[in-house]
């Protein structure tokens, strides 16, 4: 793992990042225009936008993985978490320590930013992630629910 930085993303990382986050969403089978790929590279290279993205790197260079992640209110505890939007490495860097490296990143953020707690969402049938989430965080009883916004 020591052959691993993670650091904030930059602009002239685009190309290693869109093809990891291509990566993504072949994995998740959501099919992403690059229109759709522009749009989130331009969030998370704008300082003032909320969403951010830390991404994972070797010696060489070489981007790894991703991580995307923003804060969020929680007003029952009246504090700000941080959640992951998207956590990818990429198939032939797994069991790198790339993962760890990005959630402890993750970590130290929420530590150094005041966030309650960082969150995610994965789906069911991720065992490889779910496993090394189960090392890191707690599972939590919460089931999740997407409604559609009503139509004009």
């Amino acid at each position: 793992m020591s052959d691993i930085t993670v650091r904030a993303v930059r602009p002239g990382d685009f190309a290693q990042w869109r093809v990891l986050y291509r990566g993504y969403a072949d994995f998740y089978e959501v099919e992403q225009t690059e229109k759709a790929a522009a749009t989130v590279w331009s969030w998370v290279t704008d300082p003032v936008h909320e969403v951010s993205a830390l991404v994972a790197e070797d010696t060489a260079g070489r981007l790894l993985g991703l991580a995307h992640y923003r804060p969020f209110a929680r007003p029952l505890s009246a504090s700000v978490g941080c959640f992951l939007d998207d956590l990818f490495v990429a198939p032939e860097h797994r069991g790198s320590g790339a993962a760890d490296l990005l959630l402890g990143a993750l970590r130290e953020l929420a530590a150094e930013r005041g966030w309650s707690v960082v969150r995610w969402i994965t789906a069911d049938d991720n065992h490889r992630a779910r496993a090394k989430y189960d090392q890191v965080a707690t599972r939590t009883m919460w089931v999740t629910y997407d409604m559609p916004p009503a139509r004009p």
